[in-house]
């Protein structure tokens, strides 16, 4: 990251915080869950998120968001020429979508800084 100027570097750390911060608020209850008998597995964790209307209305926000970040994603990526763009919607389906979008905001922020170094 040496290319970075210290606003870059301040920012890409923020989203690297983020996205630390991220993993372990998900994967804690993930792997709660996974740990708590009779948790009924994939079907249990789906239908967890649809129990009352307050955790659906949680769940589909998360997913339409995930939906947006995915095509931002996928969009931004592309014109700036970011190489394995399939790496972002595996890491959001396997990890979290929360880690995914800021790993890709530190990589997009580094290519931005490449471009402002060439201008």
């Amino acid at each position: 990251m040496s290319t970075l100027q210290p606003k870059d570097k301040v920012l890409c750390a923020v989203y690297g915080v983020l996205a630390l911060v991220a993993l372990v608020a998900t994967w804690w209850n993930n792997i709660a869950f996974v740990l708590s008998d009779d948790n009924g597995g994939l079907a249990g964790f789906v239908r967890g998120g649809y129990a009352n209307h307050a955790a659906a209305s949680l769940t589909n926000d998360v997913i339409l968001v995930a939906v947006v970040a995915l095509v931002f994603i996928f969009v931004e990526g592309m014109r700036l020429g970011i190489r394995r763009l399939w790496i972002y919607p595996i890491l959001s389906v396997f990890v979290a979508i929360s880690v995914a979008v800021p790993v890709f905001l530190i990589v997009r922020q580094v290519r931005l800084a490449r471009f402002d170094k060439l201008a």
